[in-house]
């Protein structure tokens, strides 16, 4: 089993980390604050964190929708996060231009779910030589993110990949995660991570975060790395997916108890199979 990397380290059996942040920049105050608060939050219960935000939504609902600052005033909010804060950087890129100048300031390029198969765009990113956390499709199995491994191996053969679980589309509205996906993108070169928030989405309609807390214990328990998640200070009133986005206020706690699930699966995760390893 390939060992996890996490910027350049590899990760303790019992170390889990954190990708947390808004959806989308609605302020330069707002992106400071939750950064500060994240960062004190993800020091006191002992987890690592990278801060995320998207300087823009290109994939909205509607043509009145919020879609963030741009490329230029995002990316240098972001950068005063960094320099502010000190936490490594995670945004998202839609096109190869948009690769170098998002890794000027940014310490992980996110791949978003809809463009997961775009090549052009994958070795973008991988040729910057920063960490690469691609989102996998709604629309693809786990074994195809083995094809999209090696599209950013292709160009940069030692770089650190991420793939992230989000759900699968089921049906209209809907979406399902599979929790065979972690073990079988764990058997793959690539640390794996669980999106808590994108996979309470009812695309198109909503989404439900009720199912936050009992879909993050389900996912490090089936063997997620790490955990991504957006949150707000008032989520009822976020520019963007105001139904998913968890409240910044309970944080703590969600956390407090995560970190001691992955503890838990540290114990037994890579033992042998004694009931799946029999023909």
């Amino acid at each position: 089993m390939p060992e996890p990397r996490f910027l350049g380290r590899t990760l303790g059996p019992d170390e889990l980390f954190v990708i947390a942040g808004p959806c989308v920049i609605e302020s330069e105050s707002m992106a400071l604050e939750i950064a500060e608060r994240l960062a004190d939050i993800t020091h006191s219960v002992g987890v690592s964190m990278v801060f995320k935000a998207s300087y823009t939504k290109a994939n909205r609902s509607s043509v009145d929708s919020f879609t963030g600052p741009g490329l230029e005033e995002g990316l240098a909010i972001l950068a005063k996060v960094k320099q502010t804060h000190g936490l490594p950087i995670l945004t998202d890129i839609h096109t190869p231009a948009e690769a170098r100048p998002a890794a000027e300031v940014c310490d992980v390029l996110q791949i978003p779910a809809f463009l997961s198969r775009q090549t052009e765009l994958l070795q973008a990113a991988a040729e910057t030589g920063r960490v690469v956390n691609v989102k996998k499709g709604q629309f693809l199995a786990p074994d195809d993110m083995g094809r999209v491994v090696e599209k950013l191996r292709a160009v940069q053969p030692s770089g650190e990949v991420w793939l992230t679980e989000r759900g699968a589309t089921f049906g209209y509205h809907n979406l399902v995660v599979d929790m065979r996906s972690f073990p079988v993108m764990r058997a793959l070169d690539a640390t794996v991570v669980y999106d808590v928030t994108h996979s309470l989405q009812h695309p198109g309609s909503g989404g439900d975060r009720r199912f936050a807390l009992p879909l993050a214990r389900a996912a490090i328990a089936a063997g997620a790395h790490g955990l991504f998640f957006e949150t707000h200070p008032d989520p009822a009133r976020a520019l963007s997916d105001p139904t998913t986005q968890l409240p910044l206020e309970g944080i703590y706690p969600f956390l407090d108890e995560m970190v001691e699930w992955k503890r838990l699966q540290s114990r037994w995760i890579d033992r042998p199979d004694p009931i799946g390893n029999v023909s």
